[in-house]
């Protein structure tokens, strides 16, 4: 019988597995997709989003470093500056490049606001617009709405006593009894503030005469007789106000003629701000754009 022969077992070789690869890239594709749609959010929203983006993606990472690096990245261009006051409105939110024009930064550049300066500059300007509203109820509840001119500044709240002869005679600082009614309105939401109050003279350029050498004395008496009524009849405390008299050294730009006069002869009511001097910088931008200015 013949031997049988046996049959050699041939193990098959497995092949290798050679598109492994394509999980990798695959992953990579998705990341690399999720990084740049992250890049392209952080284009389009404000420095909040993005700041509490970064919060997010760094407690999930477990590291304080997610997307730190030079703010160039984001705001240094121009094109997101345009798109972002393209997109904003006025209500929404304070464009810092537009408030930087008024401070001779040029528009479209890169805009050096400190948030916290930012946020400051928010907070005292609602501050001082709601003094502003405050006297102007209270002189419209006395039928004065009208006699009085205020604006807001870089040094605080202006309000300017300015009605033809409403406050003074000329050559005169006698108050009239309109502008004592004026006062009284005014000194309630003055008085109550924690802020220095200047109370500064005006005159026009007549020549003066009689009691007065010239407009300077004139208009220091026109401001010590407004803060005498303050301190003396209104209760305001003597050590946060002062009078001066400027002449008929600063005049109203915008007044000519008879007009000029009649508003040069004034009295100004300044409830000067003690923010810093980068916050007050910025409040006359944040009011105009809140109003929409």
């Amino acid at each position: 019988m013949a031997a049988r022969r046996r049959r050699k077992h041939v193990e098959e070789e497995e092949h290798g597995n050679h598109e492994r690869w394509m999980v990798s890239y695959s992953d990579m594709l998705t990341v690399m997709m999720g990084l740049f749609i992250v890049l392209y959010a952080m284009g389009q929203v404000d420095m909040q989003k993005f700041q509490a983006l970064r919060a997010s993606l760094a407690a999930s990472f477990g590291h304080q470093a997610v997307l730190t690096g030079s703010d160039g990245v984001l705001t240094s261009s121009q094109n997101v500056a345009q798109d972002e006051k393209q997109t904003t409105t006025p209500s929404q939110a304070f464009d810092p490049v537009t408030a930087n024009v008024g401070l001779g930064v040029a528009a479209g550049t890169q805009p050096s606001v400190d948030a916290g300066v930012l946020s400051a500059a928010r907070q005292e300007a609602t501050r001082l617009e709601g003094v502003q509203q405050q006297i102007q109820q209270q002189l419209d509840a006395a039928g004065l709405g009208s006699a009085v001119q205020m604006r807001i500044t870089d040094r605080g709240l202006v309000i300017g006593l300015v009605a033809d002869d409403v406050f003074f005679a000329p050559a005169s600082a006698q108050l009239t009894a309109t502008a004592l009614r004026v006062l009284d309105a005014i000194a309630p939401a003055i008085t109550a503030l924690p802020d220095e109050i200047s109370v500064e003279g005006h005159a026009n350029v007549l020549p003066v005469s009689g009691r007065y050498p010239t407009n300077w004395e004139l208009s220091a008496d026109r401001a010590t007789q407004v803060l005498r009524h303050f301190v003396e009849t209104n209760g305001l405390p003597a050590n946060r106000v002062d009078a001066v008299g400027f002449g008929d050294a600063r005049p109203v730009a915008d007044a000519t003629g008879d007009q000029a006069l009649t508003m040069n002869r004034r009295v100004d009511v300044v409830v000067l701000s003690a923010a810093s001097d980068q916050v007050r910088a910025l409040v006359p931008g944040i009011v105009g754009t809140d109003q929409g200015k």
